[in-house]
């Protein structure tokens, strides 16, 4: 560390000189000195008559990029540098490279003894500079937030760094001018997205859920020292910046107060360790300067960031104001409506004393410029300037929009969405028309409003999937229990989930690392089957990846729905459609409010790492209903509200919390409040899972309408670790119950389960052959990662019926009646055991970290539940042994055939059914419960139905401290000759 921190202070010394000191030199000709252009990348420096050129190497993986081929030069090309140079005193100038001999080269690489020729303006001079190719890191982004504050204000800094290249055990210098000091506690840092955290705190941030195969402890480290002229140094060390996720360092220097005016410089560097050790020149782009002022530089319009938007009548015409400078006299508040040439006070309610302005009435749909002016004063003078649209801006009026379906109309919005942004913000709308796109780039508080009769739809061509430092080639699709793909490169974060999760940018529209994000109104948005999906998916032609409808990545405050209604959604089975209920009990029919969403790939909204979430008012796939998989997926992604959403049909989930490895580290998801779910599935209507890397807790799910499910209804699941923790359904903890919970269609009514497929970076496994219930297995076991742990489930108030695999997905019916070829089951909650070690071939050579062999379910409450099977199984199929989960399997059909038709339970501790009833269609001859390795069970207040072939209702393996009472059973058919059964006790 003390080598590096020598290092990397030369460099800084060598910076300056670079910049300030001998640019060109003094025997240099007149108008054909130069400087690094800002967004030089590959220029090192240029001092006297010497240009020095970087060149280095890294890992870069395509999706194309064939496994193993990914070390590729970072060397730029003639073109591209001859960019990346300027005049120094701002003259156009002419530029040309040489070789040694003297030819021109137009194409080639750059080598040392090159030369570069400058002619000045007048063409009367000419300077010759060597070109020196170095090896050395690609220049980062150094940016700051706030380019200009004023004096004696209190501000935080905020600083952005982007390296030019990804690293493991990267190093990151910031060096910081004299009047501003950091501290460990005043200066807090967010590394590739983690989340802020105080230097002080830095090493002990948590590096998310892992295997014991990862080569970091901890984020980073930091350091803080001075130089002797009072230049403040922060070091951070050890970081882990292969991911890439937008912004790689996001610095905030806290409640800062600068004395002088003048221009404060800030640089950056940082150092690489593969595949090369190098370090970036320090100059260009990775300096920023910020200006210390006596005006107001900060004066800026207050964005409501309210997650459910409501228009009232002054939305748009009334805007509120603030500034850093407080108690000043002699402010006026000025505005402009032709682009800043006139000025005219307002007649704006101003407080002095909180810094804080408001002005009302507005004219509608009109461009504002507002400023202050400050009449005397050490302030004296005029503030920056701040642009308003008083309305929602109409694409249209913008020019350059047909709206006619057949234009592409990608770059036209993307600007519009650009200079709305610019603005600080802004409604976009879209008016009757089609239109079409490829990839929209969402933009922080800039709100797309798609009105009635518009249509936005997808055309081939969207923006390519991301380059990575790993490649997930090693496995693409699926994960079958001897695939060790997944598991080759412990810490290739690429591998951990299905491709489509981990690869972002190729969506219809994409937002990263945004705040204030919202896709509402009430016209149609739809892949129109360029929106693709299916897990071959980057096997397609380029023009043809994109898989993903929305996708925001690391982002806050997201809305996407139709206009607000207060009322619930539910759904009407005669008309075969949803309703609202009225105030009075009534359906309201009436859906113009919806945002209606079809054909949307493998999502329809893909939020990893995202936080604040309300979507609510969407209608899925009312016209269309191919091309769609999930719905809506939030993995790593926390308060969240889902309401009023119905789905006709499609292929996967419709509300899946979970959590993944796609940032390159893993984020727990916590607090949903998820209401009024209406639809039909090939898979789950509800699932937590597959992809559990982290936990997921408090989540409250209340009036679902299942209309079919090929998986389950209601699905929790830990595959990889992670704690499932407070899962309830129909509590009544999202507002009141207006109605019963119900359930169609499904396959199992609930699929609660551990399996250890540990899907984490670091994880690692062994290939085992063991016997299980006779069978003989020869499969994956993870051998350093945990088994999950699936805690606090209520199940409440929901009542299921006709339960087979009969969703309408990929069926010419809406719904094909069960002939009895339609897989069907029951209910389940499955812990899950590592094989006895007496079984293993070799046995087993590995004890997981925590040293635990088994994963049980705690707590599971089954309340106000009522079921009916459809029965026919034979007495025979009480000897069926369901097999543990093991890798790649967390599903209901790796679980085969229950022996009981009710209730399976095994590996569970604390188990209640009460006030519930279990019914079959058909004579079902298997027990009613199934408790297999179920300690502590408690059934009362349950009425179910037996068959006289076995009059056993419970059946108990391994079991203890089991409790049934106040239950009563029929023979062979429901209010066939009850009995009331004797309190049954097993310690």
């Amino acid at each position: 560390m003390h080598i590096k921190k020598i290092f990397f202070l030369s460099s800084y010394m060598l910076t300056c000189i670079a910049l300030f000191g001998r640019a060109g030199g003094t025997d240099t000709k007149q108008g054909t000195q130069i400087i690094p252009a800002k967004n030089a990348t590959h220029i090192a420096g240029i001092a006297k008559d010497t240009l020095v050129i970087i060149t280095g190497s890294t890992f870069q993986y395509t999706v194309d990029t064939p496994e193993g081929q990914g070390l590729v030069s970072t060397k730029t090309g003639i073109k591209q540098i001859l960019l990346q140079i300027n005049s120094k005193d701002g003259s156009v100038q002419q530029y040309k490279i040489t070789g040694k001999e003297g030819t021109e080269k137009k194409d080639g690489d750059i080598v040392t003894g090159d030369h570069l020729i400058v002619t000045s303006q007048d063409g009367l001079s000419n300077q010759t500079y060597q070109i020196v190719v170095k090896p050395m890191a690609v220049s980062g982004q150094l940016l700051l937030q706030q380019n200009s504050i004023t004096v004696n204000t209190r501000k935080d800094i905020v600083l952005y760094f982007t390296a030019g290249q990804r690293s493991p055990d990267a190093t990151v210098q910031f060096f910081f001018p004299a009047g501003i000091d950091i501290t460990m506690d005043n200066t807090t840092v967010n590394v590739i997205g983690r989340g802020d955290v105080k230097l002080s705190g830095l090493a002990s941030q948590s590096i998310g859920r892992t295997g014991t195969h990862y080569s970091y402890s901890r984020v980073g480290n930091a350091a803080i020292s001075k130089t002797k002229d009072g230049n403040g140094i922060l070091t951070l060390s050890h970081l882990d910046l292969r991911p890439a996720n937008g912004v790689d360092l996001k610095l905030v220097i806290t409640n800062t107060q600068i004395a002088k005016t003048g221009n404060y410089l800030f640089k950056a560097l940082y150092q690489t360790s593969q595949p090369e050790i190098l370090r970036s020149p320090g100059i260009g782009q990775e300096t920023a300067t910020l200006a210390v002022t006596n005006t107001i530089t900060d004066f800026e319009r207050l964005v409501d960031k309210n997650i459910q938007y409501k228009e009232t009548d002054d939305t748009y015409t009334k805007v509120k104001f603030k500034w850093g400078l407080k108690n000043i006299t002699g402010v006026q508040l000025m505005q402009s409506m032709d682009d800043g040439k006139n000025w005219d006070k307002t007649n704006a309610s101003l407080d002095v004393k909180n810094a804080t302005a408001t002005i009302s009435g507005l004219m509608p749909g009109k461009f504002y410029r507002f400023k202050l002016l400050v009449k005397a004063g050490n302030a004296k003078g005029a503030s920056n300037i701040i642009s308003f649209y008083s309305g929602k801006l109409d694409i249209k009026n913008l020019g350059g929009i047909m709206a006619d379906g057949k234009e592409d109309n990608t770059e036209s919005i993307n600007r519009a969405i650009a200079k709305l942004s610019e603005m600080g913000g802004g409604t976009l709308l879209f008016t009757e028309g089609t239109y079409s796109v490829r990839t929209i780039h969402l933009a922080s508080n800039v709100y797309l409003y798609v009105g009635k009769g518009a249509t936005l739809q997808a055309i081939k061509g969207g923006d390519a999937p991301e380059t990575t430092w790993f490649s997930d080639k090693k496995y693409r699709s699926g994960l079958s229990p001897t695939d060790p793909g997944p598991y080759i490169e412990p810490e290739n974060w690429l591998t951990k989930q299905d491709v489509g999760h981990h690869y972002f940018k190729n969506s219809m529209f994409f937002g990263e690392r945004l705040d204030n994000v919202k896709i509402i109104g009430n016209g149609l948005i739809t892949g129109n089957g360029n929106v693709v999906t299916g897990d071959n998916v980057m096997k397609n032609a380029p023009d043809n990846r994109t898989d993903k409808l929305i996708t925001c990545k690391l982002c806050t405050n997201l809305e996407i729905g139709g206009i607000y209604r207060k009322q619930d959604l539910w759904y009407d089975s005669t008309r075969d459609e949803p309703y609202y209920i009225g105030n009075a009990g009534e359906k309201i029919t009436d859906l113009d409010n919806m945002l209606q969403i079809d054909r949307s790939g493998h999502f329809a909204l893909l939020s990893t790492g995202t936080d604040n979430i309300n979507v609510h008012d969407t209608y899925f796939g009312k016209n269309n209903q191919s091309t769609v998989r999930d719905i809506y997926d939030f993995m790593g992604s926390s308060n969240v509200t889902a309401t009023n959403i119905y789905c006709k049909v499609s292929s996967d989930d419709i509300i899946k919390p979970g959590s993944d490895c796609s940032l390159g580290y893993t984020r727990p998801a916590r607090n949903y409040k998820v209401r009024n779910i209406i639809g039909d599935t090939n898979c789950n209507l509800f699932q937590i899972g597959s992809e559990t890397a982290d936990d997921i807790m408090q989540i409250c799910v209340d009036n679902i309408y299942i209309l079919g499910a090929n998986k389950a209804g209601f699905s929790i699941s830990t595959n990889d670790g992670a704690h499932i923790k407070d899962i309830h359904l129909n509590c009544g903890e999202t507002g009141t119950l207006h109605s019963r919970s119900k359930m169609y269609r499904s396959t199992a009514p609930f699929f609660i389960s551990i399996s250890n497929r540990g899907r984490v970076i670091g994880a690692d496994v062994g290939k085992y052959a063991f016997t299980e219930n006779g069978d003989k297995h020869d499969e994956l076991l993870v051998k350093n990662v945990n088994i999950g742990q699936v805690e606090n489930i209520i199940l409440n108030g929901i009542d299921v019926y006709e339960v087979y695999s009969g969703s309408s997905f990929s069926s010419k019916n809406r719904w094909k009646p069960f002939d009895g070829t339609q897989k069907k089951a029951t209910s389940i909650i499955a812990g899950y055991a590592l094989p006895d070690p007496s079984v293993v071939t070799g046995g087993l050579d590995f004890k997981l970290p925590d040293g635990r062999h088994t994963g049980y379910i705690k707590n599971v409450s089954f309340n106000d539940v009522h079921i009916l099977y459809k029965g026919g199984n034979p007495v025979t199929d009480t000897a069926a042994l369901p097999p543990e989960l093991g890798v790649g399997q967390y599903n209901v059909s790796n679980l085969k055939i229950q022996p009981s038709y009710g209730l399976w339970a095994r590996h569970v501790l604390g188990l209640q059914v009460k006030n519930s009833s279990f019914n079959y269609e058909k004579n079902d001859s298997r027990y009613v419960f199934f408790l297999d390795d179920v300690i502590g069970a408690n059934i009362s207040s349950v009425k179910m139905v037996v068959s006289a072939a076995n009059r056993n209702v419970l059946r108990l393996k391994n079991a203890a401290n089991v409790k049934v009472e106040n239950t009563t059973y029929f023979t062979d058919a429901w209010g066939n000759a009850p009995v009331n059964m004797p309190v049954i006790e097993h310690k």
